[in-house]
């Protein structure tokens, strides 16, 4: 099923990543259990060598509800963004929007 990559969050948004960098990935019951606690949008360990092998810039805007986050590829390679409630989340959109687009099959069971 199709899905804007600027909404994908929790499983769905950890399965692009995933789908993106070739990994093997099963799912069991909404959550992605192999690789083992796979979850790039919540786990720095997991997320952040992403971030720093892409380049990807990330940076906080002030929001009405208090600090909003945004990440961009490295300027001059794309026009690739991504936002979310924490850089992570942001930045892994960014990612999966420079690899996939603005639009993503997802896997149904994960939405």
């Amino acid at each position: 099923m199709g899905k804007k990559t600027a909404e994908l969050t929790g499983p769905a948004l950890d399965w692009a990543v995933g789908y993106v960098m070739g990994e093997k990935l099963r799912i069991l019951e909404r959550q992605i259990v192999c690789p083992e606690d796979y979850s790039p949008s919540t786990n720095w360990a997991q997320g952040g060598p992403i971030i720093e092998r892409e380049g990807i810039n990330i940076g906080t805007i002030d929001a009405l509800n208090g600090p909003y986050w945004e990440a961009h590829m490295p300027y001059g390679m794309s026009d690739d963004f991504g936002a979310g409630p924490t850089p992570l989340i942001a930045a892994m959109r960014c990612y999966v929007d420079s690899k996939l687009g603005d639009e993503v099959e997802v896997p149904e069971e994960l939405l």
